[in-house]
């Protein structure tokens, strides 16, 4: 039989390594977090070949004593706590493996020094303490990591290209970055510098220095707090999105975590204004009593348990829904339009023409527009089945007679709409946003304009789009979505609004799972019930339905409670209401007008009228947009009546011989 024996302390070190070192980035992470520990106001990250040759990291922290440097490489050794009562984590690290665990599997050599003494140099190999002693250093503490798993070679046979190591090392020093805005935060590779933030505690310039300027611009500010919690941060408006979830930053009390109820929150708090398979960009920080928190669930820190999950995601979702509420979220699309068709010109004249022509790419002042003369008022056709459409040359025409002829005709309360509307359109007209200057911050681009624009019906585009203008430019409206919209809230309404009825089957609808489904089901029967669906157990694995709510689609019934049994299993949980929205939602859609559909002028009208009655006017229930904007700058630039002053041909070519 084995003795049992107690393992040598550097093959501790480098088995409990492989929980805290996973790769070149993990080296990064523990050391930046260190120096954040240290009070440091500038750390700079200096790595060679992606971390795989060396990795050094330099801050202005408050450093290491010399007698107290040995003991900082010892396991659990830390300054962060000193007993189980003080277990209230507010530093980044706490559990004193970092050091051990990379001089473990490295060559390391640490050059520290406090404020009004003599530095200490440190040099361990492997475990090995190869040297130390005085050295001469600046108050703070330099770090160089090389030769990483040098001492274990299956771990440095995981290793991937350096391209992947240097894109997660990027990754996390951007993370850290964003959640410490107020310490500037430098990265270089093989002396060429990728990333540097300023330090000033601006979280949207951290956010610019990452994303770029134009990603900033489009994300907004929310703040939120309760008892418990504190959040803010920034989250984009739901035009800007993309494929995955990495561009999301949770933070708890500035250190990045992940967590999958939070993660969903936050795409709860964008309700339908989201497309499906779309995610967007946020940066959240949300501070709390480090007592809620629990951060020792793995030696990596980068899953928390949480107290009161359940109420944090809940203040999450409703900050979020209530600054979105306050956004015009219609976009704008006359840059990327301008975009597509100069390339697409581009790829039909010679280079010649297209250098000519990119002086018009980005104008430098409008032109005066010339006044013109109102349109000739048309007589009147006998019947008042259609509305003529109204030609509007520029703005000022809106005043004119045959305009205000035509709102007294069609908008007044002689002409009922065939679509139902319980608020007249309103009157005052969106404004122009100012458009900042490019690479300022912050960008508070704040203006009094109304939420949602005034309307007017000029035609419909191949029997699905509307064309529609208002007093700041062109509006083009999808018709499905419009009225997939309007139809969603008045169905989400009347749902809601109904009794708990219930309506019996004629003969009884009969549900087979397999075991593990069904011993689930049986633990949310009471769930179901309080949707209005009351299943008896019918046999081992089978559940009998005798009654349905009434509230539900007829002819869809049973397809209907299978997808509700078939939620609760997915999910563990139900409400009436989110089973309600998801109903709304499929009913909305299948009761709306299509593509190809042609409306008659009243109507294209009335549905215009009952848009902005809409609590979220600008997506339709399943995140599509209902309608983009061509302000009346974009369309003066799609035809080149704004342009950059350029010489004229004549003086150039006037002598020539031919």
């Amino acid at each position: 039989m084995a003795q049992i024996q107690e393992l040598p302390a550097i093959l501790a070190d480098q088995i409990a390594a492989g929980e805290v070192i996973e790769r070149p980035a993990s080296v990064v992470k523990e050391l930046v977090e260190n120096a954040i520990d240290a009070h440091s106001r500038r750390i700079d990250v200096l790595v060679k070949e992606a971390g795989l040759a060396e990795i050094r990291v330099i801050d202005d922290g408050a450093g290491i004593p010399a007698d107290q440097v040995p003991l900082a490489f010892r396991r659990h050794a830390t300054s962060k706590i000193t007993s189980k009562r003080e277990f209230r984590v507010t530093t980044m690290g706490f559990r004193g493996e970092a050091l051990p665990s990379i001089a473990s599997v490295a060559d390391l050599t640490m050059v520290t020094a406090v404020a009004g003494a003599d530095g200490y140099q440190y040099h361990v190999r492997g475990g090995e303490v190869l040297a130390q002693g005085v050295a001469s250093a600046r108050p703070g503490t330099d770090v160089t990591v090389s030769q990483l798993f040098y001492n274990t070679p299956a771990r440095l046979k995981y290793l991937k290209s350096p391209q992947t190591e240097l894109s997660q090392i990027v990754d996390m020093v951007y993370r850290l970055a964003l959640g410490n805005p107020t310490v500037a935060i430098s990265l270089t590779n093989n002396g060429k510098e990728l990333f540097r933030s300023a330090g000033n505690g601006n979280l949207q310039q951290v956010i610019a220095a990452i994303y770029g300027v134009k990603v900033a611009r489009k994300m907004v500010a929310i703040e939120g707090q309760d008892d418990d919690f504190t959040i803010h941060g920034y989250v984009s408006l739901p035009e800007l999105t993309r494929a995955g979830r990495k561009y999301q930053t949770l933070l708890i009390n500035h250190r990045y975590v992940r967590n999958f109820n939070l993660t969903k929150a936050l795409i709860e708090g964008y309700g339908s204004k989201l497309m499906v398979g779309r995610y967007p960009f946020a940066v959240i920080d949300i501070n709390l009593d480090p007592l809620l928190v629990d951060v020792n669930v793995h030696p990596a820190k980068r899953e928390v348990r949480l107290s009161k999950e359940a109420q944090l995601g809940q203040l999450l979702t409703t900050t979020i829904q209530a600054r979105l509420a306050q956004e015009n979220l219609i976009p704008d699309v006359g840059e990327k339009t301008g975009q597509l068709l100069a390339g697409s010109a581009a790829a039909e004249v010679p280079p010649v023409v297209q250098e000519q022509a990119a002086a018009y790419q980005e104008p430098a002042a409008p032109l005066e527009a010339q006044a013109l003369p109102p349109a000739p008022a048309q007589p009147s056709k006998p019947t008042a089945q259609a509305v003529a459409p109204i030609i509007i040359h520029q703005v000022s025409e809106l005043q004119s007679p045959l305009v205000q002829e035509f709102d007294a005709r069609y908008q007044g309360e002689g002409d009922k709409p065939p679509f139902p509307t319980t608020m007249p359109m309103s009157t005052s007209a969106v404004a122009p946003a100012p458009k900042a200057e490019q690479g300022t911050l912050p960008i508070d681009d704040t203006s009094s304009a109304q939420r949602f624009p005034t309307l007017r019906y000029i035609g419909q585009l191949q029997g699905t789009f509307l064309l529609a203008q208002a007093s700041d430019g062109l509006y083009i409206v999808d018709q499905h979505a419009a009225q997939e919209r309007i139809n969603y809230e008045r169905f989400r309404r009347e749902i809601g609004e109904v009794s708990a009825d219930q309506q019996s089957f004629l003969t009884p609808l009969i549900l087979n799972y397999s075991v593990a489904e069904a011993l689930k089901i049986n633990r949310h029967l009471a769930t179901l019930a309080g949707a209005g669906l009351h299943l008896s157990p019918f046999g081992q694995n089978s559940f009998m339905v005798a009654s349905h709510p009434t509230w539900l689609i007829e002819g869809q019934e049973e397809d209907t409670i299978r997808e509700m049994v078939d939620w609760v299993l997915a999910d563990g949980r139900l409400s009436i209401a989110d089973f309600r929205a998801k109903t709304a939602i499929m009913m909305s859609c299948k009761r709306a007008i299509k593509a190809n559909h042609h409306l008659a002028d009243r109507e294209a009208v009335a549905l215009l009228a009952a848009l902005p009655d809409c609590e979220n006017p600008f997506n339709c229930p399943h995140g599509r947009p209902v309608l983009i904007h061509l302000t009346d700058r974009d369309l003066e630039k799609l035809f080149k009546r704004i342009q950059e002053s350029h010489e004229p041909f004549a003086g150039e070519f006037d002598d020539h011989e031919f």
